[in-house]
């Protein structure tokens, strides 16, 4: 089975811009813009692609509160191409990349990593939480490090 994944590094075109679905999960969206420079004929050439980036839930929000416009970061995920219709009845398709992880890239910077709480994602009610991480019993362990802490 052929795998479509992609890693980009680049620089944010615009702030990483926070929207909420009517059941309460965050998604982000922002552009991305990833340079590249060779030589043809002892001269540097350069080339800009620019990408729309789309991360959901934990991840989006966590983009939104972290990243801003000009920051250089590195995303992994997956190309997706979707459908949709213009106010004017034109159709229209656009290729995404549908982020599954992202981060600061550290060749120019530093940055200073803040751990947030894992609460066990029930699903819901959209926002962040201000209280308390661990409230209940119902919480299910994550499917790949069970109870333990992610790093």
């Amino acid at each position: 089975m052929a795998d479509n994944s992609v890693t980009l590094v680049g620089t944010l075109t615009r702030d990483p811009e926070l929207r909420f679905t009517t059941g309460g999960r965050g998604v982000a969206s922002f552009g991305l813009a990833v340079n590249r420079r060779y030589q043809v004929n002892n001269e540097w050439q350069e080339q800009t692609s620019f990408f729309n980036v789309v991360a959901w839930g934990t991840l989006g929000e966590n983009a939104a509160a972290s990243l801003n416009k000009g920051h250089r970061i590195i995303v992994t995920g997956r190309l997706e191409q979707r459908s949709y219709e213009t106010k004017e009845g034109e159709k229209r398709s656009v290729v995404e990349v549908n982020a599954d992880e992202i981060g600061p890239s550290l060749r120019w910077a530093r940055v200073e990593i803040e751990k947030i709480a894992r609460d066990g994602g029930s699903g819901g009610s959209g926002g962040s939480s201000s209280g308390g991480a661990s409230s209940g019993g119902g919480r299910v362990p994550d499917p790949v490090y069970g109870d333990e802490e992610p790093f």
